[in-house]
């Protein structure tokens, strides 16, 4: 029996021992989360932290273009539409229509959005009316006093001279009975306040009818027909503001963005993302094109007037392009010590879209000797090639090349194809370097 309630008793370490596990496990986990956020955020800036590296100017050791030329400079940039026009509003409205997508092709004059008219159709309607009132109001003023008119103050005009004829006669027999002493004074007085009245009543009356038979007075005609004029430009620019609510395509081009959707409200102003739309459709004539180029001081006085180049991209590389200089900056950028130069691209196709990366190889009228026509290849320092690509710095970021090398120079490794000649490459760039991967140029 004493073994048995011995068997019984409660083991209070044990017990403890088990209350404490979850709060254990609660704090392990914790502390593993924390160590995962901190190792993520690590990760993260790690990731989108610039990569420090060195770089060169690739080099040519026989600087020709395909057609013989001697290339004297080449420079990348992008390749961007000569007028970007953004099509906007004149008046405010809401859009009931818009017949245009992304892409599509249009010409001059053809409608590209439509908005509710109701207010300004009233508006025309109004003005109308207000300018057919006043031509008949001029027409009447022109054809001066109708027969009619004329007649009656006549007949009015001889009605008051026969009043007056009475008033005097029972003014005059007034007078006579006043004198013998059979009226009093009050009855003269009122005899010749009707006379006075009379005489200015039959006045009035002839200068009335003078008035009718002359017809409404030249500066009164002037004056309806300034108002006439006023009421002709107000019915014009209400029919103005009608018309513009049909916009159309004011240069043949392409549509490069569409900004508003039936039912928005737009502005004659820009405005923002929110609320009213400022710009209905941005759009370019691609048959226009220019490659803009940032080029450096030093390199920029090997440049002349209209100077001529070839321009390739790096999505189509084996397309090439001729170009001329049509546009240089009046000023230079201090902080880039860069002069910006604009080359216009002769007969454009389908393949060029504004923004690509692009290339110009300008090259001088100077014919080079034979043996230019060995091909040409580009030299790259020792280390920038590994796996058959290199690493070329585009706006901050390091992109990725594959190119096929020809062998070994004094110089450098030999690229046959893959670059242009002129691009920033990477020079022994790091084992864990991405395309696409921000990367901070050493001065």
């Amino acid at each position: 029996m004493a073994t048995d309630l011995k068997d019984l008793r409660i083991d209070r370490a044990e017990r403890q021992t088990r209350e404490s596990k979850p709060v254990i496990q609660l704090i392990v986990i914790a502390v593993v989360l924390v160590f995962a956020a901190v190792g993520g955020l690590f990760a993260y800036q790690k990731l989108n932290a610039a990569v420090p590296v060195q770089v060169a100017q690739v080099q040519s050791p026989m600087n020709v273009s395909d057609a013989g030329e001697q290339v004297i400079l080449t420079a990348t940039g992008y390749i961007v539409a000569h007028h970007k026009i953004e099509v906007a509003s004149k008046v405010v409205g809401r859009v009931a229509w818009i017949g245009v997508e992304k892409g599509d092709k249009v010409k001059a004059g053809q409608v590209l959005v439509r908005l509710e008219d109701d207010e300004y159709r009233a508006q025309v309607q109004q003005e109308q009316g207000q300018l057919a009132n006043l031509q008949a109001k001029l027409e009447e003023l022109q054809n001066g006093s109708r027969p009619e008119e004329i007649s009656k103050a006549r007949a009015d005009t001889e009605q008051a001279k026969a009043d007056l004829a009475d008033a005097e006669a029972s003014l005059d027999r007034t007078k006579q009975l006043v004198s013998e002493g059979v009226l009093a004074k009050q009855a003269l007085d009122d005899a010749q306040a009707k006379y006075d009245g009379d005489l200015a009543k039959v006045a009035s009356l002839e200068r009335s009818q003078e008035l009718a038979i002359l017809g409404p007075r030249k500066e009164e005609i002037a004056q309806v027909r300034g108002q006439i004029e006023q009421a002709r430009g107000a019915l014009e620019y209400a029919q103005t503001q009608l018309d513009n609510t049909i916009i159309k395509a004011p240069v043949t081009g392409t549509i490069l963005d569409r900004n508003v959707e039936k039912g928005e409200f737009v502005t004659n102003g820009f405005v923002g993302d929110k609320g009213a739309k400022g710009y209905l459709v941005t759009m370019a004539d691609l048959n226009d094109l220019q490659v803009e180029l940032d080029i450096s001081q030093n390199d920029f006085p090997k440049l002349g007037p209209q100077q001529k180049g070839i321009v390739t991209t790096d999505a189509y590389p084996d397309r090439k392009y001729q170009g001329y200089v049509e546009e240089v900056s009046p000023e230079a950028d201090r902080a880039k010590a860069t002069v910006q130069v604009k080359v216009k691209v002769l007969n454009p196709d389908e393949y060029l879209r504004p923004d690509m990366n692009a290339t110009v190889s300008f090259y001088s009228d100077v014919k080079a000797q034979p043996a230019a026509e060995t091909k040409r290849v580009i030299v790259v320092p020792q280390g920038a090639v590994q796996n058959g690509a290199v690493f070329v710095v585009v706006k901050g970021h390091a992109k990725k090349r594959a190119v096929t090398t020809g062998g070994a120079s004094g110089k450098g490794v030999l690229i046959e194809n893959g670059l242009v000649g002129g691009e920033d490459v990477v020079v022994s760039p790091p084992a864990d370097l991405k395309d696409g991967q921000r990367v901070e140029v050493k001065k």
